[in-house]
C-alpha cells in the first residue's frame, strides 16, 4: 500500500527525512520561512510547496497533488507560544497557529497525525489540542521523552501529539493497536534497554550532569531513558562533528542555519513514531 504524508510547519525536513526513513512519501510541504525553504526546495524539487498555511486547503491540496487525503499529516506547530525561552503566552500570541494546522486536518482527514512541540506545551494548550482532535473524530496518545533516547547526546525533551482516527469511536480504544505499545517493546511485553545517554550536556544547569533515572507521566513507563532506544534499526546514525571552536568563520548562512537547528526535529527522535505507524497500517491491509 502506498503510505503518503504531508509536512505542516517543516523547516528543514526533520519529521520530513524520519517519515521517509520509515516509508512514507512526502506529498506536499508548507513552510513560510525564506531559508528553510530554499532547504527543502534543494532536497525536496518536485514536491509541492505552500509559503501560507492559510493558503493550504483540501481544495488547493487536490489541485497540486491529485489526492484528497494522506496516511499522515505532521508539523511542529511554533513553539514560541510555549516555549520557557518566551513569553508563555499561549492562546494569546500571534504565533498561535494550532488552529490552522487543525483546519488543514479537518478539511483533508487524514489517518494519522503527528504534531511536535515544546513540553511547555503541555501545561498550556496540550488539553486543547487533545480535545480537538478528539473531537474531530481521533483517538490521542502523548509521548513525552528526550532525544537522549534515540542516542543523542543532549537532552533536547520534546512532546508528541499521535491521533489515530481508526481507533476515534470505531472501536474500543483497548483494541486498537497503539504507536506507544510497539515501539517501547511492551506489545511483547519487553522493554528495549538503551545503550547511551548516559552523560549529556544539561542546559537547565551547568556543566556535563550525570543523567538521572526519571520517571515520565506517559502511561507510567518507568524510564523514558528506554522510551525508545534501539527503535532507529541504524537508521541515521549519529556522528561526531569536527571541533570548530567557540567561533567559526566563513560558514555562509551561518546564523540561518543555527536558528534552523535551533527549530529543526531531530528525525530520529521523531522516526520510531512513523516506524510504528507505517507498521500498523501495513498490517491492517
Amino acid at each position: 500500500m502506498s503510505l503518503t504524508h504531508l509536512s505542516l510547519f517543516s523547516g528543514i525536513g526533520g519529521l520530513d527525512l524520519a517519515a521517509e526513513w520509515a516509508g512514507f512519501e512526502t506529498v506536499g510541504q508548507c513552510e513560510w520561512a525564506d531559508y528553510p525553504t530554499k532547504v527543502l526546495e534543494k532536497h525536496w524539487p518536485n514536491v509541492p510547496r505552500w509559503r501560507d498555511i492559510r493558503t493550504l486547503t483540501g481544495e488547493s491540496f487536490y489541485e497540486r497533488t491529485g489526492l484528497h487525503t494522506v496516511t499522515v499529516i505532521s508539523g511542529g506547530f511554533p513553539c514560541q507560544p510555549f516555549s520557557v525561552a518566551g513569553k508563555q503566552r499561549g492562546k494569546s500570541d500571534d504565533r498561535y497557529l494550532w488552529p490552522e494546522m487543525l483546519r488543514v486536518i479537518r478539511e483533508i482527514k487524514p489517518t494519522w497525525v503527528v504534531g511536535e512541540n515544546v513540553p511547555g506545551i503541555l501545561r498550556i494548550a496540550g488539553k486543547t489540542v487533545c480535545e480537538d482532535l478528539e473531537r474531530e473524530g481521533y483517538a490521542v496518545t502523548v509521548l513525552n521523552f528526550e532525544a537522549a533516547a534515540v542516542g543523542a547526546p543532549h537532552r533536547r525533551d520534546r512532546v508528541f501529539f499521535v491521533a489515530n482516527s481508526k481507533c476515534g469511536g470505531r472501536r474500543e480504544k483497548r483494541e486498537c493497536r497503539s504507536v506507544e505499545t510497539i515501539c517501547s517493546g511492551r506489545e511483547n511485553n519487553t522493554v528495549p534497554s538503551t545503550q547511551s545517554g548516559a552523560d549529556v550536556a544539561d542546559t537547565d544547569t551547568t556543566g556535563l550532569q550525570r543523567r538521572k533515572e526519571t520517571g515520565n507521566t506517559c502511561d507510567g513507563w518507568e524510564n523514558r531513558n528506554k522510551l525508545f532506544a534501539g527503535c532507529c534499526d541504524g537508521a541515521g546514525t549519529w556522528t561526531v562533528e569536527p571541533c570548530v571552536g567557540r567561533v567559526a568563520n566563513g560558514i555562509p548562512n551561518r546564523v540561518d542555519r543555527l536558528k534552523c537547528l535551533g527549530n529543526a526535529v531531530v528525525q530520529q527522535q521523531a522516526y520510531p513514531i512513523f516506524r510504528a505507524i507505517a507498521q500498523i497500517e501495513q498490517e491492517d491491509t
